[in-house]
């Protein structure tokens, strides 16, 4: 953040967002209108707290391929992709017909169904560290039950997180911790930084269950971890009986064998959702047979692990499908290229107009950062003051408003994936629309970031 800007009034930004957001208004009517009467029985209009942005959210009529069309009638490409749950598209063939045909076979069947062993057996194949795996019903879930396999395996009951990590509704740790957590305890280290986390582990060493963390944040604007930082956890671990847990909920796209097969750096245990149940509600964590063989049935000491939905048919369907004849290891290789190659782009634009942005992530996620120097920790994009806070959070909303202006929708935040039915046509919107935003707010924006 510019040290001027963040001493100085909002007024410029705040000018220039108003003249942004009156128009958006003015080009959304029926959304308006939804999001009114939505807050009658939905608190703020709202049940899932990311999808709300101000002035109000865009309502959906219908999505197809890589394509949203919202109740007023435009048209966007989706660069949010379901915050990489969609990374099939909104109308994939192979997956519309096998949710089709289990339809017809029937649901909620209170048992065992067709589908459920051979999706197992091929998360198993796909993943290094996944011996054996157990399905949930969100990402979150998948992360909680993780950690509880953790503190069974070890005794211990303390967890390292990492200061700025997402791994659920109610495990967020970011500069504002959120009031929903779930109790600790909790023990925290600093993304990519080895001195200092390691220091905490060798202190912490004797209570710690597990050490859970993203490859790369997704919440936390595309930060990857360096490799010998992960090493250094890998290691550590090894040492002191420590379960490392990767949260691969988003970065599981990252190759046919997850970020961690990319990075050649194996975990104890996984957890992943998303996209693996074929664009419906799924989530899953595995990992070693010895962590994992205390949820078998059969055994009498057995933990009993609750879900109506755990294996829900459509899930089930969708996610084998999706697995099996759709998300290929060649296939996730291409998209992976194309996303380097849209963030090499995206920086040389802002590069050629001087303008203080930078684009984070890896393969086919990416992040937008309003300043010029390096990030490498959360707490670099932490804003310093109610002042700086608000500043980044105009400088988001401008961005975001003007791409959705150009027909590219995105988070508020700044977030971005790439789905399969692109095509290079359809990434190439973004660049244009992101040159287009910088030619005429980039003077503004520098005053600022």
């Amino acid at each position: 953040m510019n040290e001027m800007a963040s001493s100085r009034s909002n007024s410029a930004l705040e000018e220039r967002l108003a003249e942004v957001e009156a128009a958006y208004v003015a080009a959304n009517p029926s959304s308006l209108a939804a999001h009114l009467a939505a807050t009658r029985p939905l608190p703020g209009g709202n049940t899932r707290s990311i999808l709300h942005f101000s002035p109000f959210p865009l309502t959906f009529a219908k999505g197809e391929g890589c394509r949203l069309h919202d109740l007023d009638g435009h048209e966007l490409t989706d660069f949010l992709g379901e915050y990489s749950a969609g990374l099939f598209g909104h109308s994939e063939p192979v997956i519309e017909a096998a949710i089709t045909e289990a339809l017809a076979d029937g649901i909620v069947l209170g048992g065992p169904n067709r589908y459920e062993a051979t999706l197992a057996e091929t998360i198993c194949a796909r993943f290094p560290s996944i011996d054996q795996v157990r399905f949930t019903n969100s990402g979150t879930e998948a992360n909680l039950l993780a950690l509880a396999a953790a503190r069974l395996a070890t005794g211990r009951q303390a967890v390292m997180v990492m200061e700025g990590g997402y791994h659920g509704g109610v495990l967020y740790f970011g500069q504002h911790k959120s009031p929903l957590n779930v109790a600790g305890p909790w023990v925290f280290g600093i993304y990519n930084d080895i001195e200092a986390t390691s220091a905490v582990i060798e202190r912490e060493a004797h209570g710690l269950a597990a050490i859970l963390i993203e490859p790369m944040l997704g919440a936390g604007g595309g930060i990857c971890a360096e490799p010998a930082f992960l090493a250094m956890l890998r290691g550590s671990c090894d040492r002191h009986g420590i379960v490392l847990i990767f949260d691969e909920v988003m970065t599981s796209r990252m190759s046919h064998g997850g970020l961690q097969t990319r990075l050649g750096i194996i975990p104890d245990m996984t957890t992943l959702g998303k996209y693996l149940g074929g664009g419906l509600s799924f989530g899953a964590f595995g990992g070693k047979a010895k962590l994992m063989e205390r949820f078998d049935p059969r055994r009498p000491d057995a933990v009993s692990h609750a879900g109506t939905f755990n294996n829900n048919v459509l899930s089930m369907a969708a996610g084998l499908a999706a697995a099996t004849r759709v998300s290929t290891a060649e296939r996730l290789d291409d998209l992976w290229a194309a996303g380097e190659e849209l963030r090499a782009g995206l920086n040389a634009l802002a590069q050629a107009r001087d303008v203080p942005i930078q684009v984070l992530g890896t393969g086919s996620i990416l992040g937008f950062h309003f300043q010029r120097g390096p990030i490498r920790r959360p707490q670099d994009v932490w804003p310093t003051d109610p002042l700086a806070a608000r500043i980044q959070a105009d400088l988001y909303a401008l961005l975001h408003l003007s791409l959705i202006e150009s027909g590219c929708y995105i988070a508020r935040r700044g977030y971005v994936t790439l789905s399969l039915p692109m095509g290079d046509a359809d990434i190439a919107r973004l660049p244009a629309a992101f040159d287009a935003f910088l030619e005429r707010h980039g003077p503004v924006i520098a005053d600022y970031a």
